[in-house]
This record gives C-alpha cells, sequence and structure tokens, in this order.
C-alpha cells in the first residue's frame, strides 16, 4: 500500500547526472500509519527535476529500510504544490528563484494582488505595472521564470501520459531539460541510445503510437537493438548483414522490406553509429574498443625491453631463498612478465598460474629496490570477479582488487572514475582468470592506464568465455603476436590428479572411462535423471559434516526438477533443515533460514561483495537478514532480496573464479541444451580435492564432443596480425 508524505525539501545529500536524489525532507502532513514523522525530517531517495527549499512537495511511495543508511521514504512520484497563502507566496517570490525580486518588492506584489497573485503574473504580467518601483525586466522575469517552472512539470507529466513511469520521465527529463519535447517529436529512440536506464521495448511500444510501424527512426533503432542482443546472448562482437536483417522483423514484430532495412543501414553508417569493414558490421563502440585493445597491446608489445642487470643471479638467489625451484617455462613466464611490457601466461588447472603472480611480484619489488609501501602504490593485482580477487590476494598474499574497483565504478552514473582522463599512477598490472574478461571492460581499463603501463595476462581460455562479448584471452594467444607462455606441467597436485587428468582429456575431446573411482579424488555414481535428486541427498548426507564453503553443487541450468532451484530445495533440507531455534523468512518461493548458505547475484561495491560471492546467513531480524561473506557480515532488507539465492547449488557459470574442496556436478539428459566442452571442463576445474560426478556419463561424453557453442566471432586476433605481422617486425 502506497502512502504519502507532505512537507518541504531540506537539503540534498547527493545528487547523480540523472536525477537521482538523496536528501532531507521536514514532513508536515502524512498518512495514519506514518503519523509519527509528521514535524519530522526525513531521509527520501527517488529521481526528481529540481527541488527548492521554499516549495511544498507531496511525496508518493514508501519507508524503506536501507541496509547501509537506515529508514528512507523512497519516491514513487511526486507532486509540487503552488503556494496559496500570502506569506507563503511572498517567501516563494523572493527564494531567490525569480532574479531581481527581493522579500520587500514580493510583499508589495502580494499586497496588490493577494493569494490571485501567481494567476496574474502567468495570464495577466501587463497588471504588474501597477505595483509601485517594479521595472518591466523584473516583470517579464516574473512571468518567464514562472511559465519555465510550470512546463517542467508539465512535461514530465506528459511524459507520465505517454506511457513512460515517473522515475522514466524524470531520468528523460534531466537528461533533455527544455529539448525534451524536440526529442520526442523528433526522434524518440534517442532516448534509447542515450539512457540505458529505459529499454528499447518500452521506448518501442510508446514510438509505435506516434510514428509508422516502418519508420527509418523506428527500424534504425531496431538495428542497433538487434546488434546489442546478439551481442550480448552471443558474444560476437561484430555481425554479418543478413544475420541483422533475419532479426529486424522479429524484434520489431513488424515485417521490414529489404529495402527499408537497407536504407535504415546505410542511415547509421553515414551517422558512424554503424561501422562497416569488409562484410563485417560493427556498432561503433565496439569497433572503438577492439581498436583500442589491438592498438595499446601493439604499442607495447613494440616497446623496449626492461633491462636488469644480474637478472639470473636475483631470480636464482629467489629460488635458492624460497626452496623452489621453476622449470624453464616457468622462468620464461617470470623473465617475460618482468621485461616485457605485454605478456600473456596460460595454462590448464594445475599449472601454476596464480603461484607465478606472487613470484613476479616479488621479484619485481626486489629488481626495482621498492618498499612494501612503493609497491602497493604502483602495482595492481586484478581479477574480474570478487571471488578470483579473493583467490588471487589468498595466493600471493598481497591486496587485489576486482577491475572495477580499480577503476572505480560509479553504479549511479555507470562510469568508470578511472580513465582516459583521469588515469591511474599504476606502473604494473597483473590480471588474472583474464578468459572473464569481456571486450568492453578490457578496453575501460586500458583507457585508465598510462602509456606505459605494465600489462601481465594471466588465464585459461580452455574455460568459459566471458559473459560480454568477446573473446579477448582467446584472440591474444591464437593470434600468436603478443608475448605468450604455455605453462603445461601440473604442480596444484600431484602428477597422477585424476581430476586434472580428466580436465585436460576433456580438454582434448575425451573421456576416459578408467579414471573414475580409481582414487579418492575423482568418482563418478551412474544414475539415470530420474533417480538424480536421490543420489544427491545421499552424497549430501554422506557430507553433512563438511563446511558448507568447502562443498559445492554446480549445475548447469535452473529450471526442470534437476534443475539448480529445485536440487536447493532439497539440499536445503538436508543441511539446514526447519528448526524452532532458527529464524526463517519467505521471499518468494524460497525459505531464507539462519545457517543457510546464499549465493550473491549482483555487485555491491559499497558493501565490497560481488557478483558470485558465497555466505552464510548468520541471523535474521524481522524483515532484515544478515549474511556473513568470509566476515564481512550485510544487512539485506526487502529492497534488495533480489540479489540473492541460495547457494547449495549454483550454477558453473557463476562458480568461475572460484575454487572448492569438493565439488559435485550432475549430467544427465536434461541438460542437453547446456551440454557443451567449455561449460563442463570449466565445472571440473573449480574441484581442488575431490570431484563427484553423478548420471550417465555418455552425456558427458556429449558435451565434450560439442566444441561449438561459443565460437564467437571477433576481430582482436585478425587485427593483432594485421598490427604485428608484417615481415620488417621481428618477434622473440
Amino acid at each position: 500500500m502506497k502512502s504519502y508524505i507532505k512537507g518541504k525539501f531540506s537539503k540534498s545529500l547527493f545528487m547523480s547526472d540523472n536525477g537521482y536524489v538523496v536528501g532531507l525532507f521536514k514532513v508536515k502532513e502524512t498518512d495514519k500509519i506514518n503519523k509519527e514523522f509528521i514535524n519530522k525530517t526525513v531521509t527520501f531517495t527517488g529521481y526528481f527535476h529540481e527541488l527548492n527549499e521554499n516549495d511544498t512537495y507531496i511525496f508518493n511511495g514508501n519507508f524503506q529500510i536501507h541496509p547501509k543508511y537506515g529508514e528512507q521514504f523512497a519516491v514513487d512520484s511526486y507532486e509540487r504544490c503552488m503556494p496559496e497563502e500570502k506569506d507563503s507566496i511572498v517567501e516563494f517570490l523572493s527564494s531567490g528563484l525569480f532574479k531581481g525580486i527581493g522579500e520587500k518588492k514580493a510583499e508589495k506584489i502580494v499586497s496588490k494582488f493577494g493569494t490571485d497573485t501567481l494567476n496574474i503574473i502567468m495570464d495577466n504580467p501587463e497588471k504588474l505595472v501597477s505595483v509601485p518601483t517594479i521595472t518591466k525586466k523584473q516583470i517579464s522575469t516574473l512571468h518567464d521564470t514562472l511559465e519555465e517552472y510550470q512546463a517542467s512539470y508539465k512535461i514530465i507529466i506528459e511524459l507520465s501520459e505517454l506511457g513512460f513511469s515517473t522515475r522514466e520521465s524524470m531520468i528523460i527529463y534531466n537528461k533533455y531539460k527544455n529539448r525534451t519535447k524536440d526529442v520526442i517529436d523528433n526522434n524518440i529512440y534517442k532516448i534509447y541510445e542515450d539512457i540505458r536506464e529505459i529499454n528499447f521495448k518500452k521506448i518501442d511500444s510508446i514510438a509505435i503510437k506516434l510514428m509508422d510501424r516502418e519508420d527509418n527512426r523506428r527500424v534504425s533503432a531496431g538495428i542497433i537493438y538487434v546488434i546489442e542482443e546478439i551481442y550480448n546472448n552471443i558474444g560476437h562482437s561484430y555481425l554479418l548483414i543478413n544475420e541483422i536483417y533475419d532479426y529486424i522483423s522479429r524484434a520489431l514484430n513488424t515485417y521490414i522490406s529489404k529495402e527499408i532495412f537497407i536504407e535504415a543501414l546505410n542511415s547509421l553508417i553515414l551517422d558512424l553509429k554503424v561501422i562497416k569493414k569488409d562484410e563485417k558490421y560493427y556498432l561503433k563502440y565496439m569497433y572503438e574498443d577492439e581498436m583500442l585493445i589491438v592498438n595499446k597491446l601493439s604499442y607495447l608489445e613494440k616497446f623496449p625491453d626492461d633491462q636488469y642487470k644480474k637478472f639470473d643471479n636475483y631470480i636464482e638467489q629467489y629460488q635458492k631463498d624460497g626452496d623452489i625451484t621453476y622449470n624453464q617455462l616457468q622462468l620464461k613466464a617470470i623473465k617475460s612478465a618482468l621485461t616485457k611490457h605485454v605478456s600473456v601466461i596460460t595454462g590448464g588447472p594445475g599449472s601454476g598460474k596464480t603461484t607465478l603472480v606472487k613470484a613476479i611480484i616479488e621479484m619485481y619489488q626486489l629488481l626495482n629496490k621498492m618498499s612494501y609501501k612503493s609497491l602497493m602504490e604502483k602495482v595492481a593485482l586484478l581479477a574480474p570477479t570478487g571471488r578470483a580477487s579473493k583467490r588471487l590476494s589468498e595466493t600471493t598474499n598481497l591486496p587485489a582488487s576486482t577491475i572495477h574497483r580499480f577503476l572505480k565504478w560509479n553504479k549511479d552514473l555507470d562510469k568508470f572514475q578511472i580513465n582516459e582522463h583521469n588515469q591511474s599512477d599504476v606502473e604494473f598490472v597483473i590480471i588474472d582468470e583474464a578468459s572473464m574478461v569481456d571486450v568492453s571492460l578490457f578496453a575501460s581499463l586500458i583507457r585508465g592506464l598510462k602509456h606505459d603501463t605494465k600489462i601481465v595476462i594471466v588465464g585459461d581460455y580452455n574455460q568459459l568465455p566471458s559473459v560480454g562479448p568477446g573473446q579477448v584471452l582467446k584472440d591474444l594467444i591464437e593470434s600468436d603476436m603478443i608475448n605468450t607462455v604455455k605453462l603445461k606441467s601440473i604442480y596444484r597436485q600431484k602428477n597422477d590428479s585424476h581430476i586434472i587428468n580428466l580436465a585436460y582429456d576433456v580438454n582434448e575431446g575425451i573421456v576416459n572411462r578408467g579414471l573414475f573411482n580409481e582414487g579418492e579424488d575423482l568418482q563418478l555414481i551412474e544414475v539415470d535423471s530420474n533417480e538424480l535428486l536421490v543420489k544427491i541427498k545421499d552424497i549430501c548426507f554422506d557430507n553433512i559434516k563438511k563446511n558448507y564453503r568447502d562443498f559445492q553443487i554446480l549445475v548447469p541450468m535452473y529450471k526442470t526438477i534437476n534443475g539448480i532451484d529445485n536440487i536447493n530445495k532439497v539440499v536445503q533440507a538436508i543441511f539446514n533443515p526447519k528448526d524452532p531455534t532458527k529464524n526463517e523468512i519467505k521471499v518468494g518461493d524460497a525459505i531464507y533460514r539462519e545457517e543457510d548458505k546464499i549465493l550473491l547475484l549482483n555487485n555491491m561495491p559499497d558493501e565490497n561483495i560481488f557478483n558470485g560471492d558465497i555466505g552464510i546467513i548468520e541471523r535474521i531480524e524481522d524483515k532484515d537478514i544478515y549474511i556473513n561473506f568470509e566476515g564481512n557480515i550485510v544487512k539485506f532488507t526487502p529492497a534488495n532480496y533480489q540479489n540473492l539465492k541460495h547457494g547449495y547449488a549454483i550454477s558453473i557459470h557463476k562458480s568461475q573464479g572460484s575454487e572448492f574442496k569438493t565439488v559435485v556436478i550432475p549430467v544427465v539428459k536434461e541438460y542437453k541444451k547446456m551440454l557443451y566442452r567449455k561449460l563442463y571442463y570449466t565445472g571440473i576445474t573449480r574441484a581442488k580435492e575431490k570431484l563427484i560426478l553423478v548420471g550417465d556419463l555418455k552425456y558427458l561424453d556429449i558435451a565434450t564432443q560439442n566444441n561449438n557453442s561459443d565460437m564467437r566471432r571477433t576481430t582482436i586476433k585478425e587485427m593483432l596480425i594485421g598490427s604485428l605481422g608484417d615481415a620488417n617486425y621481428e618477434k622473440d
């Protein structure tokens, strides 16, 4: 049930470019439910055109509890109340909104016209000449300012009447101000280009009331929408013309002739919104991002090597001091990372990639005679996810960060504060789990680094590719143009590790039945899909004494009886059954209970937790859920419940960047849409000590043979070869 508060805006505490405001509000009137707030100042949040301290407003919405900032009134819509009493009108006219009108002059005007003053100013401003000492300029200022003041609210009402929500109307008006009506009249799809909080389907549903379904503006916007959808769903960085055309009629729910389509596409090319190279079609930002990556890495690849005197003596002493012996490939990787300005270290599970990062950093400190403080200022250890950065930090005993945190991502503005205009001072960057980094994120990182910053890229490109478009790590390695060391020896576990042998076999398209049940680390439990849940229950009962974090079920998909959602319900009943001593709360179909294992679905950088992090519910108080993320206790309220899901079973995609002592992976026929090599290879490589496969091995064989699901089309590889591959360039 919606509530309202009426009163005066006091001040803003935060204001974003798109009109989002956190502020203070003095409540004069409200509904019966919230009457305790009358004559009190409360915190509010919402989207606004502008707020003036002397105006009276009605805010519609609800009181909510923010996990960090406490009780707030979340505003869904608002009304500005024009002043009606004489004193209020005087206060309004002398508020500073009307330039040159002070309190004395305002009193003279109101004394003459009383409560009808504002109507006189709007409809008959010439009558103001009868007020002593008022000038024609001041009369014009009063009329024009009041007209603009009222027009802005009128535009917001008109946007709402078109079908935009109040929040969307505020965002649109705050973007375009007095140009809003022109944007709507000339090309409403400009909103889709400029404001990504409002999706294409919403704008299109309004636009077809205003223009012909085959209008060039609509088809052009539809083309951009189709390309972005394919970018995000398939991962290509460019499309072919027939692919775009095949989708356009479906996207617009309108038959579009080839002639109209070509005309719209050509207009986008002329406007430089779409880039055509040969027969490849890119959105401008994607083409520029790929070009930026290629140009920067080509520049760094040609950069003169750093020279260190007695390098071999230093590395020999380092091994001696640490009682370590590196093989030739590992020594090559360390030397390449320290002397080249860009290098790649790749290898499968257990090959020692992350362990080498520690050696590289410590050698860098040693060779450059740096203090620990200086090292932390000049070196950045980065990973794409929170769990991956934590693992990197644990392995190296050094601070590590997500790329988003390093670049100081502003969630409200959806912008990085470290960028080409405000670059980081770091001299050396190492990116771990680089297979998960998409084109746009890598390009953003490059923009935030100085021209000569060293970059070391570490990862296994046989794992799942990035969620966003592109396959940066794979392209760099396959171009053979960037200094790359491919680690081959296995160091994480003994060479007879059945888990790692299985991973390498699967990556080669082989399923060796003889690996299973030969040791404790790799087990196969053969059941058909109807018995899967029963067997998973048995496994859970066998492992009930294990720490929740050490035992993880990885499942390819969410739906069906053998999907993530149902498995979580089954496993919760075993690991954390209903208990009268434990508080619980129902959210949709899920019941969250104290001591439940929870997965975070979205980044919450203000709380230092990120998508894929796993925590345990420490306590539930009323509607507040307190979750312990490895010592970081975060409060969740109904406002952010959508960020949570049970974490007993999670998707393989969500597990990337993580490791677990024991991993259970079901493989049954229901997952046929998700049976492909990279997915199961990634799942297998999440297991540190024990892997249990449950199901039918023939479906693992099907997955292993399917290596076509992520055949992404990108051009970084091709561009790198073009940039660095001429005969005059000698590569080490």
